[in-house]
């Protein structure tokens, strides 16, 4: 009787023995795989974005104007601005306060607006015209790298910080005489007498 609990308990542990050995394909699968292989160190060719040098230099805005023959204000200037640069045009009526204003581009140094008034046209008196460089935030991104996040490189007589605390901004204005209305502005030598429409 010995004998068969010891054969038993030998086929018992060959059954165990067995189960854990498991069939050999673990190992089998695991030969299959491939092994990884190290990449080669490949160093980034691509080059990097160009740096953009910062404005340099004063700010410069020229603007002229010409009265039409619809007695409406075209206003046409140049900048050293960046190109793309968003400038707004304001012709404001002195004696009443009324505005007109457009937004436009610098291209290629020069820049356009209007024309500027009423279908009827403009009534005699003086009028300001200003032409401002709006702030950095709103300007395309190729002009904030060159006049910075917040226009810090901006400088010269042209340059104010904003109102609204969002950096440095640009802006010029100028007088203008339509027609033979006395002139009432505090700086007439600034004025210029816009005749010989018809």
């Amino acid at each position: 009787m010995n004998v068969w609990y010891r054969w038993c308990g030998l086929g018992v542990m060959l059954v165990l023995l067995a189960g854990c050995g498991g069939n050999g394909t673990e190992s089998e699968e695991a030969q299959d795989e491939p092994e990884p292989v190290a990449q080669p160190y490949t160093q980034d060719t691509s080059e990097p974005a160009p740096a953009v040098d910062p404005f340099d230099g004063p700010v410069e805005i020229e603007f002229s104007v010409t009265l039409g023959s619809d007695r409406r204000l075209l206003v046409e200037g140049e900048s050293n601005l960046p190109d793309n640069a968003r400038l707004q045009v304001v012709v404001q009526r002195e004696a009443s306060g009324v505005r007109w204003q457009e937004r436009t581009t610098l291209t290629e140094g020069r820049f356009q607006a209007g024309p500027f008034g009423p279908g009827s046209g403009l009534p005699d008196g003086g009028y300001a015209i200003t032409v401002n460089l709006s702030e950095a935030s709103v300007q395309p991104e190729g002009v904030r790298a060159r006049i910075g996040e917040r226009g810090e490189h901006l400088s010269g007589s042209l340059v104010s910080t904003s109102g609204h605390g969002l950096g440095q901004v640009a802006s010029t204005s100028r007088r203008f005489l339509i027609g033979n209305e006395p002139r009432r502005t505090h700086n007439s030598d600034d004025s210029v007498e816009l005749r010989g429409f018809e």
